[in-house]
């Protein structure tokens, strides 16, 4: 792509793109945002660019990447490192990346992330923030706030008393005991704001920030989600529920979409507890996530409403192959009766079950009851065991992918 002849002394922004015109409008949003002061490069212009000494006007790097450029990822990655160590805040507009593409784009450096096509207003407040941190000189503060991106895995159940609850609170204390010498992080979000029962799990408060925090959108920050999360036992970071029963929709999509951005740029793994409804930013959670942990039984129950919810995503065109399917309550490796339920159940669905999980017994029960994790009350139980071990596979692939970045 040619490059747009403006003066270089008033330019403030590099556009970097394998091809701009595939992201349709962006230009416009571009010329509102930096006026004439933007430059237009494609993929090896771009990444060139930054080996000569860069005008000091320029403060920003636009990157517009789609699924056409998962090819050309060390290129970008290589766009990204060097923008940022010629000290531009870089911004990310993506459309149609793979969670892995973007998660190693977003690992490289990026301070914002757009999705493609642009909501109304996303592009020039993502402009804006970065233009505020410039300014007030405070890049490479937010840059060591944000040295975290971590892994969005939300736990859903598709019927009420499956065990989400019991597996999202286990996997991330799990979690947080098997990297507790690490120094990664782990906190849990109990997005089921009507009746949440996270905070009864660990016998937790729940705090009165939690309310300011989903109802005062215009307080989402950092410090606002700090103040709302709770520690247990100082190895896990907790947002429980809010003493009373609020409606699902008090949250939009963009507010639940940021809470989960800046969760994840502080924390390696965030544990997501879905409410059993699907609402309106149900979507936004499974996109964003790297696994979406689907719990269900062998029952005519499960099965109903995991065919629901299936047709749910294949209607919206969300990326159902995120999913992995936890069966809870599994048959033993002697019952053959119902292994072969099992087998009917998942071959019924058109589904692969991917976790099997025991029946916990007494165990489950009375560690709710007592507020505490299965490893601190039953560290033998069958249950916890497989737990454990899906929360180490989980580590390990996140070592194996932070090994291929690097």
């Amino acid at each position: 792509m040619a490059l747009l002849k403006r003066d270089e002394k008033l330019v403030e922004a590099f556009a970097i793109s394998r091809d701009l015109s595939a992201f349709p409008e962006l230009d416009q949003e571009l010329a509102a945002a930096f006026d004439d002061g933007w430059r237009s490069f494609d993929l090896m212009q771009g990444h060139d660019a930054f080996d000569v000494k860069l005008p000091a006007s320029v403060k920003f790097v636009v990157i517009a990447a789609s699924a056409e450029d998962e090819a050309e990822l060390d290129v970008l990655v290589g766009i990204i490192r060097k923008a940022k160590e010629a000290r531009t805040a870089v911004l990310l507009v993506a459309r149609d990346l793979s969670p892995a593409g973007l998660h190693r784009l977003m690992r490289a450096g990026v301070d914002d992330f757009a999705p493609f096509p642009l909501p109304e207003g996303v592009f020039g407040d993502a402009v804006a923030r970065m233009r505020d941190l410039v300014q007030t000189g405070a890049t490479q503060a937010v840059e060591a706030r944000r040295r975290r991106r971590g892994y969005i895995l939300p736990c859903y159940g598709v019927a009420g008393g499956v065990g989400a609850t019991t597996f999202a609170v286990n996997l991330a204390y799990e979690l947080a005991e098997h990297l507790r010498k690490t120094g990664m992080r782990v906190c849990l979000l109990d997005f089921n704001f009507q009746y949440g029962s996270v905070a009864t799990y660990l016998d937790l408060p729940r705090r009165e920030a939690i309310y300011e925090l989903i109802s005062d959108p215009a307080t989402l920050d950092h410090d606002a989600l700090a103040q709302a999360l709770t520690s247990y036992k100082k190895r896990l970071a907790v947002l429980t529920a809010p003493s009373d029963a609020l409606p699902l929709d008090i949250i939009a999509p963009e507010d639940v979409r940021r809470l989960l951005e800046i969760a994840a740029s502080a924390y390696d793994f965030v544990i997501v507890d879905m409410p059993q409804s699907l609402v309106h930013w149900s979507d936004t959670v499974l996109q964003m996530c790297e696994t979406f942990f689907a719990v269900l039984e062998v029952d005519m129950r499960s099965a109903q409403n995991m065919l629901r919810f299936l047709r749910a995503l294949k209607a919206e065109d969300l990326p159902f192959e995120k999913v992995q399917y936890v069966l809870n309550r599994a048959p033993g490796f002697t019952d053959l009766n119902g292994k072969s339920r099992v087998k009917r159940l998942s071959d019924s669905l058109g589904i692969d079950i991917n976790i099997f999980l025991p029946d916990g017994g007494k165990a489950v029960v009375n560690a709710c009851d007592q507020g505490a994790p299965l490893a601190e009350v039953a560290s033998g139980n069958a249950l916890r065991k497989e737990i454990r071990k899906v929360a180490i596979s989980l580590v390990e692939m996140a070592e194996a992918q932070s090994a291929a970045i690097a």
